[in-house]
């Protein structure tokens, strides 16, 4: 984020337009709770902000009565509020406040600024929500800490972006570095993969690139093969320390039973891992009278001819 002037139009406690206020010029926050903008405010001086002005009212409808035309906006930025009338959670874009799932909205929104960014739940399905907005979408962050999706960013312009060349960032914060992968739409679509039975080393995507939908390029971008269309796990005979995600060591692969689990695992402790699999992790677990923990780790996957095998694994010390 960089730029002149960003429009906040979901201020809330105030947290993201701290962050922007480091980056751009200068931020409008909008909050239509008095007592909100009221906390921003009163926390914005404390901490020394003085690149923000504080406006009380519904986002949108400040916006839409704004005249741009004197210090053009070079960013809106809107975190749609994800609970129903209930209290629930909810997560599609049509379901939340406001509502950007109508293109009239995004359109009038884009005649007031260059580009809008929009925060999303971390759930919300990637493709659906790519073709909702209908060619507005430049860019899409799918942002993991720790591991963990936290929250998918969408950035959307005035001009149509066709689906294949829209840019795809997976990004991975860690304590020490910062893991990213980039690439298009099309690239995904067209990388060519092999299909292989597992090798000396097996890999697992972390969970930015997993939601960003990255199965075929990561196999193809990192010279690995695919244990299986559907499995999403990779293998290779030499190690690629660089790989976006946690890499094991092969020691055997067997049927998922109890008998077979306790001639490789005599301690009965172990991490496990499903991918593409029919039963869950908590499943698994029982049937095979597994504890949690130690220093083994199970896959429990389906093979390329169909078979469904546990791979006995170590953890490679590289954590990406």
């Amino acid at each position: 984020m960089s730029g002149n002037v960003l429009f906040d139009l979901t201020g809330g406690m105030g947290i993201d337009t701290w962050a922007f206020a480091q980056r751009v010029t200068h931020v409008t926050y909008a909050e239509r709770n008095p007592e909100l903008a009221e906390l921003a405010e009163y926390n914005l001086a404390q901490l020394g902000v003085t690149n923000v002005t504080v406006r009380l009212g519904d986002g949108l409808a400040l916006i839409g009565n704004l005249d741009t035309q004197p210090l053009p906006i070079d960013w809106l930025y809107i975190d749609p509020h994800r609970r129903d009338e209930q209290g629930g959670k909810v997560v599609r874009l049509e379901d939340c406040e406001p509502d950007l799932s109508n293109s009239h909205t995004i359109s009038g929104l884009l005649r007031k600024a260059n580009r809008i960014l929009v925060k999303t739940s971390p759930l919300l399905d990637v493709d659906a929500t790519v073709r909702l907005l209908n060619g507005a979408v430049e860019a899409v962050h799918v942002v993991a800490v720790l591991g963990e999706v936290k929250e998918i960013l969408f950035v959307l312009g005035k001009q149509v972006v066709t689906q294949d060349t829209i840019q795809m960032n997976a990004i991975n914060l860690l304590p020490d570095r910062t893991v990213s992968l980039a690439f298009r739409w099309a690239e995904e679509r067209t990388a060519d993969v092999t299909l292989s039975e597992p090798q000396r080393y097996v890999y697992e995507p972390n969970a930015a690139v997993l939601k960003a939908g990255a199965f075929r390029l990561i196999a193809d971008r990192f010279s690995l093969a695919k244990l299986a269309p559907n499995s999403h796990l990779y293998t290779s005979h030499t190690l690629r320390s660089d790989f976006p995600g946690r890499i094991f060591s092969l020691q055997a692969v067997i049927k998922p039973d109890a008998k077979a689990i306790r001639t490789v695992v005599p301690t009965l402790k172990a991490n496990l891992t499903v991918r593409n699999f029919p039963q869950s992790v908590a499943e698994l677990r029982k049937k095979l009278s597994l504890r949690e923990g130690g220093d083994v780790y199970i896959l429990a996957t389906t093979l390329l001819n169909g078979d469904k095998r546990l791979l006995i694994t170590q953890k490679v010390d590289i954590l990406n």
